[in-house]
């Protein structure tokens, strides 16, 4: 738990960060920002959460497809979420707050037993032959 957090910190940096500089610095729209900054995070994320944080050992095509399909979710998701909040004043910083906080939950849920699920027999207990 503590190396996801770890990797959703920094992937939460990364994607907290490219919507500032892509929204303050390029001025790019909010509703085009937000998407692009999630995605570049999420890359992240994914490569960091497979090698580091689950140690993953099933197939990196299956678990890139399962986690491309969560992404999208998760795009659409912090997206509304980004722009409801911003929409009632309260900043779109807070919205990638909220967003984020919202997504997180179920993520760790999603990673460890669907996405990076290890393909690895578990080992059986040895009887004890006498």
């Amino acid at each position: 738990m503590a190396k996801f957090l770890v990797i959703g910190i920094l992937s939460f940096a990364i994607d907290l960060g490219t919507l500032t500089l892509l929204k303050e610095v390029f001025h790019v729209d909010l509703w085009i920002a937000t998407p692009i900054a999630f995605i570049v995070s999420l890359l992240f994320n994914f490569w960091a959460q497979r090698v580091f944080t689950f140690k993953a050992s099933n197939s990196t095509s299956a678990s890139f497809l399962k986690y491309a399909a969560l992404v999208v979710f998760n795009v659409f998701a912090t997206d509304v979420i980004v722009n409801v909040i911003n929409a009632a004043g309260l900043g779109y910083a807070f919205g990638k707050v909220c967003a984020t906080v919202a997504t997180m939950a179920w993520n760790f849920l999603l990673y460890k037993y669907w996405i990076f699920r290890s393909s690895r027999p578990v080992a059986e207990p040895v009887a004890d032959e006498r």
